[in-house]
């Protein structure tokens, strides 16, 4: 077994793990979803038609970056146009795409997601609402990539949301993010109209996040509280 095989299986199997965790925080609902991760000129994602909640290695697929099947002995997803899209374009290194409740939500009422939290700015700010398309369709796929760009995340009309990232866990924890950003703007949105950060307060926080190193933990500096 070569190097590259041997880490598509822990990719399979770690693909397998996300769906299960997206699955009990609700975020992936029945065969409703899917997710996938790249390894050189290989993506591992998940099989069209699996319970993704209960989600086994085996079901998860290995196609090349034109698609063709190259280990597995299920289909894959039929929004492979669109992951492999996003590997083409935008050079992710994994990609969830989900049916969570709030983003679906907000993804049938409105055009784009504000920046009224500065924690979007990690997804790139204003998050874009794709235009509508059949599911698994090239023009859904187009319609995605578009809104991806100079973004992480992304909402899908009257369908559900993408979010994309260099790791694995880090497109799972965008999809979090945004499925939380939604949350948010939906309850304020509910009392009221929400107030959103203008350019000169986001740039404020891009400027504080990188002089205070925020996000990571930092050792207590001696002499200092």
């Amino acid at each position: 077994m070569t190097d590259s095989s041997s880490a598509l299986v822990q990719e399979r199997a770690a693909v397998a793990d996300v769906c299960r965790r997206l699955g009990a925080a609700g975020l992936l609902i029945g065969t409703a979803g899917n997710v996938s991760v790249r390894v050189g000129d290989r993506v591992a994602v998940t099989a069209t038609g699996a319970v993704l909640a209960q989600l086994t290695a085996g079901q998860v697929t290995v196609v090349d970056l034109e698609g063709k099947t190259v280990a597995g002995t299920l289909q894959p997803t039929s929004e492979l146009d669109l992951h492999l899209g996003v590997y083409r374009r935008h050079g992710a290194g994994a990609v969830v795409h989900t049916h969570a409740p709030m983003a679906t939500a907000l993804s049938c009422v409105i055009d784009e997601l504000p920046c009224m939290h500065y924690q979007l700015l990690a997804l790139g700010g204003t998050v874009r609402v794709a235009p509508y398309a059949t599911f698994g369709t090239p023009e859904l796929a187009e319609s995605v990539l578009t809104a991806l760009d100079g973004r992480s995340a992304a909402l899908m009309a009257n369908h559900g949301s993408v979010a994309m990232g260099p790791t694995l866990d880090k497109a799972v924890e965008n999809a979090l993010l945004l499925e939380w950003a939604c949350g948010v703007y939906q309850h304020a949105a509910a009392i009221g109209k929400p107030r959103v950060l203008d350019e000169q307060q986001q740039l404020a926080v891009i400027e504080a996040a990188i002089a205070r190193n925020y996000g990571t933990t930092q050792p207590l500096q001696e002499g200092k509280p």
